[in-house]
C-alpha cells in the first residue's frame, strides 16, 4: 500500500480493515454453508416460494417434456446470488426422475474434465454448471456440440498421428447458473432452449420462507419474529436463512428459545444487522463516504483501500444493495452518498452535497417501494 492510500486509510479509520465477520450478510456462500442448504431446499416446485412467472414458465417446460418421454430442454437461470438457481436446478431434476450432477465453470479447466462429466451421464440427467459464464473458452467449444447434437470430439494422440474422435453422448439437460449474464457468450446462450432471470424477493415471500425454515431448524417462530427477520434479508433467501440461524442461536443462549419481535431485533442488533439489512461493513462504507470524505464523489479504488477491502469485492458484494437501496449514487466522477444514506445515519446532508449527477429526483425513491421507507 502506498504512503498516500495508508494515510486515506488511517485518517478514515485507524483501527483498520474489517474481518469477514463484520459482513455476516455476504450473497455468496461457502462451501461448509452450501451443504448445509441443501437439507432445507424445497424438492418440487410447488414446495418453491416465490419466483411466480418463472415458476408458471418451469412447470409448463416440464408438464411439456414428461409427456413427450424426452430429457428437459436446456435451461439458463440468471440472477444476484442466494435468489435459488442451484435449488430450480435440483427441483427440474426431482421432477423429471433423473440424476443431478454438479458441477462449475471455474472447475471445469480443461477439456478432458468436461468430457470425463459428460460421458459418465445416463440419459434424463441433469447437469449443472454453476457460474457457467466463467467457462474456459476451449471448453465452452467442447460444450456446442454436446448440447446440439449430444456429441463431443476427442482428439487421440500428438502431431501428425492425431486423430478426431466423435462419440455419441446420452440425452442430457444442461442447467446453467449465472450471476454475471453479460459475460455469457452469445453462442451459448443461444444453445440454451429455456432463459429466465430470478428476481429479489418480496417481504411476504421471504415471510414464508423464514417460517418453513425454522419448522425445518426446529425452532418456533412467531410470525411478528418471521416478518422482523424477513425485512431485514435484502430480498435474499439465502440472507434470511442465514440471519434465521444466527437469531435462533441467540434465542437459544440468551433468550427463551422462541423468535419473537423484540427477539428478532435484539438477536439481529447483536450481529450487526440493522432495520434496513446493513451490517457493519454497509456502515462503514456509507460512514467513509459521508463522514471521511464529506459526500464528496470517492473512487472505487480509494473507497476500498478506506474500508480494507478489494476493489473487486466491493463492486461485486457490497455495492449492489446499497445502489439498489437507493443509499449510494454512482456518478462519473466517483461513488457519492444518495440522501438516504445521510438520513439513515442520523447525520445532516451538508448544503454542497446536492443532487449527484445521475441521481434520483426528489420525492419518493424508487427503491422505496421495495425495500421500504427509513424509519
Amino acid at each position: 500500500m502506498s504512503p498516500r492510500r495508508e494515510v486515506i486509510s488511517a485518517a478514515v479509520d485507524p483501527a483498520g480493515p474489517v474481518d469477514a465477520a463484520d459482513h455476516p450478510l455476504d450473497p455468496v456462500a461457502d462451501l461448509p454453508e452450501e451443504a448445509f442448504e441443501a437439507g432445507l431446499r424445497p424438492r418440487r416446485l410447488g414446495d418453491f416460494v416465490g419466483q411466480g412467472a418463472l415458476r408458471e414458465h418451469l412447470q409448463i417446460v416440464l408438464e411439456a417434456a414428461r409427456r413427450r418421454e424426452q430429457p428437459v430442454d436446456h435451461l439458463l437461470f440468471a440472477g444476484p446470488p442466494g435468489l435459488g438457481k442451484t435449488t430450480l436446478a435440483g427441483i427440474v431434476a426431482t421432477e423429471m426422475g433423473a440424476g443431478f450432477r454438479v458441477t462449475s465453470g471455474p472447475a471445469l479447466g480443461r477439456g478432458g474434465d468436461l468430457a470425463a462429466i459428460l460421458t459418465g451421464l445416463q440419459t434424463g440427467d441433469v447437469l449443472f454448471i454453476d457460474e457457467i459464464h466463467r467457462l474456459n473458452r476451449a471448453v465452452e467449444e467442447i460444450l456446442y456440440p454436446a448440447m446440439e447434437d449430444f456429441q463431443i470430439d476427442i482428439v487421440i494422440g500428438k502431431g501428425p498421428t492425431a486423430r478426431s474422435v466423435r462419440l455419441d453422448l446420452p440425452r442430457f439437460t444442461l442447467v446453467g447458473a449465472t450471476t454475471r449474464t453479460g459475460l455469457v457468450t452469445g453462442p451459448l446462450r443461444d444453445r440454451f432452449g429455456f432463459v429466465s432471470r430470478l428476481e429479489h424477493y418480496t417481504s411476504p415471500e421471504l415471510e414464508l420462507i423464514v417460517r418453513r425454515t425454522s419448522q425445518l431448524l426446529g425452532v418456533e417462530c412467531t410470525e411478528d419474529g418471521a416478518v422482523e427477520i424477513a425485512r431485514r434479508s435484502r430480498g435474499t433467501p439465502r440472507l434470511a436463512i442465514r440471519l434465521l440461524r444466527r437469531v435462533r442461536d441467540f434465542v437459544e443462549v440468551r433468550g427463551k428459545g422462541v423468535i419473537t419481535l423484540e427477539a428478532a431485533r435484539e438477536g439481529c442488533a447483536i450481529f450487526g444487522v440493522d432495520e434496513l439489512g446493513l451490517d457493519r461493513l454497509d456502515r462503514r462504507i456509507l460512514e467513509t463516504l459521508c463522514i471521511g470524505f464529506g459526500g464528496r464523489p470517492v473512487g472505487l479504488t480509494t473507497l476500498a483501500v478506506s474500508v480494507g477491502e478489494e476493489p473487486e469485492t466491493l463492486e461485486d458484494v457490497y455495492e449492489p444493495f446499497l445502489l439498489q437501496a437507493g443509499l449510494v449514487i454512482r456518478t462519473p466522477r466517483g461513488r457519492v452518498p444518495a440522501p438516504r444514506a445521510w438520513l439513515h445515519l442520523g447525520l445532516e446532508e451538508p448544503a454542497s452535497a446536492g443532487p449527484a449527477e445521475g441521481g434520483a429526483p426528489a420525492g419518493e425513491a424508487p427503491q422505496e417501494r421495495l425495500f421500504g421507507p427509513l424509519a
